[in-house]
């Protein structure tokens, strides 16, 4: 990355995205075909037969002319999905972000400089910051390097949201609110928010027009830990944001209400580059199990996150970070990218500071104390007890699978990604004895403002192989072959997914479409198999691939019985972090993970012992 960002001055950040092409609506034909395929895992031949005869009148009747309609809303926009995107995915949701939108993650400074240590908060925390900070000089003035598919550029809008960017709860819709502004476009804010102990103050991290650096961070986070940690704890303001979305959105009007000031001090966090959270805990954590602080960055201390803020990067005791991310304004790869810039810094520079020691005058941070009253103070113990006793639901484990990794998978010409995409199948399929639908993201950035589109990984091909490794009378060859067909179909599917050939956001445009002109329902999408087989947001498997770097995140599953499953691939292992609820007696995330390395070996021994 750094040789790239050397390279990149003649190239900008958003120099592309005028000439990006805009996302296309795909065939009517092509996207119900591809669907019908999609259920055919999970229906028996009668219910297939009928879904067939709900699809082919949808496609003759009212399908054709919500069609035509997507195509006049899509001729007049870049990207006709994009609003009805963020709104009924994110800003209409009214469930808690914290837990039920957000992702989260642990950094990887661990493996190397940092590993677990108390006493080092601080100075860590200092130099984290400042590489931050430099990512953010960056980003303001378009040095950030533009992403590419084959040589092709990607969409970068998403970066613009990752600092000085929140959420707003409403009544009924959230929005989003960014100060951030590139060099070229004017000022952008220069502040960061620090929350510690219930209490919230900001301070600038620019002086003199430069940046303020690690020893006079160190100075500031030093004064702000010692205050907190010689006086009461503040009232945790910040809790709220962790309520359900309605219940926020009032407490935060009634907070306004009792005094203007309240406003100002909340457009101050709003505004910050970000919010740098201090955590007492010091969650285990060692190259072998993130499990323990992956969990800490999603489910810690509600008075020290603020759940709105597209970035909150989090400080644990024992000087171990993580970040927790909403969801609404980017997806993972921006998270990704920071994280991969500022652990390359890390590492190059042994951990340390290796500048001037010298701390300039500089003003203290102020606190932003609220005006509270007993109403307010009973809304945050009540968002407190609301949050841990969801937070005390989830169970999270994080594993590396160490035997071997993209290295290996690559010189078996299997691509990785679809080799833990079929291990996952075969795992569920031997812990349920069924399919389980299976949502992974595919990647549609190569359009203007594209986000993701879903790929189904739960193909019929891919079922016949799990049987077939479930059938003592299937020979090794057989179910090699089969194996190599479910590859096959995966890697064309994420191809053509990526490329816009997608069908669940057409889908889910057409019902909008519907909605929006008054009319029904179509019987689509009330058809049982449409919901069995994942579509509304009903698939068991949540997944995502969290990329080639060091980086991991998680989230929460999309259905109380399912999992989320998401993992990133290095040279020499596989890293897998499994969500899932513990109060739903069918899912164990350990067990699916232990299974899914089962299944690895399994795959790898298919290879290695069936000659062709």
């Amino acid at each position: 990355m750094e040789n790239q960002l050397a390279k990149s001055t003649e190239e900008r950040t958003f120099q592309y995205q005028d000439s990006l092409p805009s996302l296309p609506v795909p065939s009517l034909e092509e996207s119900l075909k591809k669907y019908l395929e999609a259920v055919k895992p999970f229906a028996n031949k009668e219910e297939y037969k009928k879904t067939e005869e709900i699809v082919q009148k949808f496609r003759d009747g009212i399908g054709r002319k919500l069609h035509q309609k997507l195509l006049e809303r899509a001729k007049g926009k870049r990207n006709w999905l994009e609003e009805w995107w963020l709104n009924c995915t994110y800003l209409d949701v009214r469930l808690p972000l914290q837990l039920s939108v957000n992702f989260a993650g642990p950094a990887p400074y661990i493996e190397h400089y940092w590993p677990p240590k108390e006493g080092t908060q601080l100075e860590r925390g200092s130099i984290n910051l400042w590489h931050n900070l430099n990512y953010w000089q960056l980003l303001r003035k378009e040095k950030v390097p533009v992403d590419k598919s084959e040589n092709s550029p990607l969409d970068m809008s998403q970066f613009r949201m990752l600092f000085s960017t929140c959420r707003i709860p409403g009544i009924t819709r959230d929005s989003i609110i960014s100060y951030f502004r590139t060099e070229s476009e004017g000022h952008s804010p220069t502040h960061i928010a620090v929350l510690c102990r219930g209490r919230v103050f900001v301070f600038d991290m620019i002086h003199e027009g430069c940046l303020i650096t690690p020893p006079e961070i160190y100075r500031q986070l030093t004064y702000i830990h010692r205050k907190c940690h010689s006086e009461p704890d503040g009232p945790g303001i910040a809790a709220l944001t962790s309520e359900e979305r309605t219940q926020w959105a009032k407490a935060r009007e009634y907070l306004i209400s009792l005094d203007p000031e309240n406003l100002t001090m909340l457009e101050k966090i709003q505004s910050s580059l970000l919010v740098y959270s201090i955590e007492d805990s010091s969650p285990h954590v060692t190259p072998e199990d993130y499990s323990q602080v992956t969990t800490m960055t999603l489910t810690g201390d509600p008075t020290v996150r603020w759940g709105d803020k597209s970035y909150n990067l989090i400080s644990f005791s024992n000087g171990v970070f993580g970040s927790s991310c909403d969801h609404a304004p980017f997806d993972g790869m921006v998270m990704i990218n920071i994280g991969h810039y500022i652990n390359e810094k890390v590492f190059e520079n042994e951990g340390r500071w290796k500048g001037s020691e010298k701390v300039r005058d500089i003003s203290l941070p102020e606190e932003l104390v609220f005006t509270v009253d007993d109403k307010i103070l009973n809304n945050i113990n009540q968002a407190k007890a609301q949050f841990f006793k969801q937070a005390s639901d989830l169970q999270i484990v994080v594993y590396p699978f160490t035997s071997f990794g993209k290295n290996l998978t690559k010189k078996k010409l299997l691509h990785p990604d679809t080799f833990i995409q079929l291990a996952l199948q075969l795992a569920y399929y031997r812990l349920y004895g069924r399919p389980g639908s299976c949502y992974e993201t595919a990647m549609t950035r190569c359009f203007y403002h594209g986000r993701t589109e879903t790929m189904r990984s739960c193909t019929i091909e891919a079922l016949r192989w799990c049987q077939s490794m479930q059938d003592p009378s299937t020979g090794l060859l057989e179910r090699q072959q089969k194996m190599l067909q479910a590859f096959a179909k995966h890697n064309k599917m994420m191809k053509d997914f990526s490329a816009g050939k997608g069908f669940d956001r057409h889908l889910l445009g057409l019902l909008l479409t519907a909605k929006e002109e008054g009319l029904p329902v179509p019987e689509l999408f009330t058809d049982p198999l449409f919901s069995k087989s994942g579509g509304g947001g009903n698939f068991v498997l949540s997944t995502s691939l969290v990329g080639y770097f060091k980086i991991q995140g998680v989230a929460v599953p999309m259905v109380h019985n399912g999992y989320g499953f998401f993992y990133h691939i290095r040279d020499d292992r596989f890293v897998v972090a499994c969500s899932a609820w513990k109060s739903c007696p069918e899912t164990d995330a350990e067990k699916l993970v232990l299974l899914v390395f089962q299944a690895f070996h399994d795959m790898m021994r298919l290879m290695n012992t069936a000659h062709l």
